[in-house]
């Protein structure tokens, strides 16, 4: 098994005395810093001069500067920006500002395992990559959780890389969850198949065409989306908290049997498993990450064209007046999508 780490295992007095400057105040950037603070870490936000998150930040009590002041202030730089974005970001405002023995950190290994960052020798390179959204990172840690955590050191130029990643897992929270030692290639190739193959992609799919076949049926719009939508959240809750044995004991025998007559029906094994070794191959040797890179650069046309359209689907606009009539229907923060 892969080398797990605990709460006993991290020492967050290593953190004593350093700064630690969070870079990006989105998903993942106002979990990370709230909750370091919560945990008596000495933590700035930075920011582009003009964010709309600059309020935000403040409001909750965090110091705020610009992205160069920040990066120059901490001695552990966390870059929680978008990916499309970070090389950008770090070349402007943060390179110019690293320190010998500085500690740059990511929760996500794309810009290093495709060489869009090359950090200078002489600082330690590492992430501690939460398994979850940020929003679930903030509600878990609020709740006296954590969400789990991978750890992986690419440049260990002070020796203490490993300590640092520890120590930083438990001030989020990720410790009391657990915290995984991989890799930069690993993390990244795994994480952008499991959102492509699965948890986005394939999800987003699977939910949308059985909505679709429903309502072309004939059957309402309101229930299709509770039986092929709403009821999703409530299934992986099941299988998050005891496997897919724990929702099998608490689903229905005939809801059971259907799993096993129609699931390779809809998902036939071989053809969907060579389609999914086609999307690894293309994260593997880098079309993927070419195809992203270059997106981002002609003005992100495919990209936005399909949120668009996704926004129009009935699948988004029935599920949102639905969510508008039930009780916790004005409730439309994601800190609380997990509770």
């Amino acid at each position: 098994m892969a080398r797990m780490y605990y709460e006993k295992d991290c020492d967050i007095n290593k953190l004593n005395g350093r700064k630690i400057a969070i870079i990006g105040y989105g998903s993942q950037g106002h979990a990370h810093a709230l909750n370091l603070k919560e945990s008596g870490c000495d933590v700035c936000v930075g920011l582009r001069a003009g964010s709309k998150n600059w309020a935000n930040a403040e409001k909750a009590g965090l110091q705020v500067k610009t992205v160069a002041e920040a990066a120059k202030w901490g001695d552990i730089i966390m870059i929680l920006v978008n990916d499309e974005v970070q090389a950008a970001v770090y070349a402007k405002d943060i390179a110019p500002n690293l320190e010998a023995g500085n500690a740059l950190m990511f929760a996500h290994g794309f810009n290093i395992h495709f060489k869009q960052i090359v950090p200078p020798a002489d600082v330690d390179v590492l992430m501690i990559a939460p398994k979850g959204p940020g929003h679930t990172v903030r509600s878990t840690y609020v709740n006296g959780k954590g969400v789990p955590c991978l750890l992986a050191v690419e440049q260990n130029a002070t020796g203490k890389a490993v300590d640092i990643g520890l120590a930083y897992a438990a001030g989020i929270g990720g410790a009391r969850g657990g915290v995984m030692e991989t890799t930069f290639q690993d993390e990244t190739e795994t994480d952008l198949f499991g959102e492509q193959a699965v948890l986005c992609g394939g999800v987003v799919e699977l939910m949308k065409l059985g909505f679709e076949t429903l309502v072309e049926a004939g059957y309402a719009p309101e229930n299709a989306y509770f039986e092929c939508i709403h009821e999703m959240k409530l299934i992986i809750d099941l299988i998050n908290k005891g496997g897919v044995a724990m929702m099998n004991y608490s689903i229905s025998d005939t809801a059971e049997y259907g799993e096993y007559v129609s699931g390779p029906r809809v998902l036939p094994y071989e053809e969907t498993k060579k389609n999914m070794k086609a999307v690894l191959t293309d994260i593997q040797n880098g079309t993927f990450a070419g195809k992203w890179i270059a997106e981002n650069k002609n003005g992100r046309c495919f990209f936005n064209a399909s949120r668009a359209i996704l926004a129009k689907h009935p699948m988004e606009t029935v599920g949102a007046e639905l969510r508008r009539n039930m009780l916790w229907g004005d409730d439309t923060d994601p800190d609380t999508a997990s509770n």
